[in-house]
């Protein structure tokens, strides 16, 4: 029963830590290396990040070609 329980928490736990980083993928709001960079910044500094992403992307601005 323990065993069972440790592979819930654990699968648990890393869906709950992977959606900021597929939720960035997925978004259209950075791109390249904008992109990797908030990735990067998730993974290492967690959930604070997103937070940041969510209020802060994009960065630069984005010119648009005619």
């Amino acid at each position: 029963m323990d065993i069972l329980c440790f592979l819930f928490s654990f699968f648990f736990g890393a869906i709950i830590w992977l959606i900021p980083v597929v939720m960035i993928l997925v978004s259209k709001r950075s791109e390249g290396g904008e992109k990797a960079a908030w990735i990067l910044a998730v993974i290492f500094i967690s959930w604070f990040a997103w937070i940041f992403y969510l209020l802060l992307a994009p960065l630069t601005s984005r010119r648009r070609a005619y």
